[in-house]
């Protein structure tokens, strides 16, 4: 049976179980009726061997050798006439030497079968002449000197008419049954469903201003507690999201707006003043300072948005990681000489294993986590880089680097990945940047399925750890 799919689900839920109770009851409604039709069936052969019995030994021959049932054993006179018990004794030749008045002169199996009766009670339903059904069962029985054959038989017809009647019974009785079931399902169906309809009613009051709103959860054990509760979590991650993209967007917009106003100043300022060619210079070099800037933000916001879109080694590069840390050390050699700043690699060997991910991010990743630690560490000072395997099984390579400058001051160990977020502990010497170097690794490296976090043990400098799944070839 094929329900319409846009029935609501109460409906479905109701009719499926309406179909199913309906199968149900007709199989039980049958088994019943077989097994009805079969005890009394067994029944009626039962009785007739036990007439079968009884009438061996009432039968006898009269004095002119006639073969007689005697009539006297009943306790009252009208008993026998409720019997409708037919009977035939036939010699082995086929001769009939007895039958019933209830048979009416018909036959009552026609001519003797073979080995008919001889091993004990054969039992067979045949049609009589007028048309009745009559269930027969077979004897031979021994009696002065000759082997008779007696056919004793019962009709079937009220035995038919009593499973009729049960049959129409059964007929009447299911639909009314399936009706009730019908009705009570659908009740039931509707209170099970009544929560699903208030958490939809719920659900379409949140919009974007009351995010905040959650689903109530009357039963979290059940499958509607679970789809509220994954609802909810839904609902907290959006919201979250949505504040996000609205401080990110005033964020923005701030870090934007700060060059642009100073661009527009500084332009301003020259065009009112005539000045000669040395103030100009000086006016076309803060512009393009700050035009830089610009650029740097625009770039960094570019590349948040390249690394916030791909998914979890989508297009993933395997890779050294010793080689790409080479390779970003490389690109900051200008900046390590000039500060005399000494880099340190510790177990490299452990590096050279494979790791897994976006190579050019990963590069992005990585550049920016070594140029802020090259950033704030003092002049002549160390950097650490460390590789280390992680427990005896794990597939994880750990990345260690590690400064000695002014450190993460406490409860900012966490808020230095958010987005603009620029620490207190700035060294005089160094530039602000624009804030994304850091939240922009963690979203790579997380895309990647490794950590990244800063070591709040640490007294002296910082130390960020990045964790990355290695690749064993």
């Amino acid at each position: 049976m094929r329900i319409p799919a846009s029935s609501s689900i109460r409906s479905r839920l109701t009719l499926w179980y309406v179909c199913v109770l309906a199968i149900l009851l007709l199989v039980y409604a049958a088994i019943v009726f077989v097994f009805q039709y079969a005890t009394l069936t067994s029944q009626l052969f039962h009785d007739e061997v036990q007439d079968i019995v009884t009438v061996e030994g009432l039968l006898y021959f009269d004095t002119h050798g006639t073969l007689q049932l005697r009539q006297d054993y009943y306790s009252r006179p009208q008993s026998h006439l409720l019997l409708d018990r037919m009977m035939e004794v036939r010699t082995q030749s086929g001769r009939v030497l007895y039958r019933s008045n209830t048979l009416h002169g018909f036959p009552l199996g026609g001519t003797n079968k073979p080995n008919e009766g001889d091993t004990g009670f054969n039992e067979r339903v045949i049609r009589l002449e007028d048309g009745r059904h009559v269930f027969v069962v077979s004897h031979i029985h021994q009696m002065d000197g000759q082997t008779l054959l007696i056919r004793l038989g019962y009709s079937l017809v009220p035995l038919r008419d009593r499973m009729e009647k049960f049959l129409l019974l059964l007929l009447i009785a299911l639909p009314v049954a399936i009706a009730l079931a019908a009705f009570a399902g659908h009740a039931i169906a509707r209170r099970a469903l009544r929560p699903l309809e208030e958490m939809t009613a719920r659900a379409q009051g949140i919009t974007a201003d009351n995010l905040s709103d959650r689903l109530t959860i009357t039963n979290p054990d059940d499958e509607l507690g679970h789809m509220a509760s994954v609802f909810n979590h839904l609902l907290e991650r959006l919201d979250q999201a949505f504040h996000q993209l609205q401080r990110f967007t005033a964020d923005a917009a701030h870090e934007l707006r700060t060059p642009l106003a100073s661009l527009r100043a500084v332009g301003e300022v020259a065009l009112e003043k005539n000045g000669d060619t040395e103030s100009y210079r000086e006016a076309l070099s803060s512009i393009l300072e700050e035009t830089s800037r610009l650029n740097e933000t625009v770039n960094s916001l570019l590349l948040l948005a390249r690394a916030e879109v791909i998914h979890s080694n989508s297009g993933a590069d395997v890779f050294s990681l010793a080689e790409l840390v080479n390779e970003v050390l490389a690109l900051l050699g200008v900046l390590t000489d000039e500060r005399h700043i000494d880099v340190i690699q510790e177990n490299l060997n452990a590096g050279r294993v494979m790791v897994k991910g976006d190579r050019s991010l990963m590069r992005v990743a990585i550049l920016n986590v070594l140029h802020n630690a090259l950033k704030f560490s003092p002049v002549r000072g160390q950097l650490k880089v460390r590789y280390q395997p992680l427990g005896i099984g794990q597939k994880t390579i750990s990345l260690t680097v590690e400064d000695q400058g002014p450190g993460i001051a406490t409860g900012e160990h966490e808020k230095i990945f958010e987005r603009f977020f620029r620490g207190h502990n700035q060294p005089e010497h160094t530039n602000l940047g624009t804030g994304l170097g850091l939240s922009m690794a963690r979203l790579i490296i997380e895309r990647a399925g490794g950590t990244i976090y800063f070591d709040e043990n640490l007294l002296h400098g910082s130390r960020c750890v990045i964790r990355l799944a290695r690749i064993d070839l």
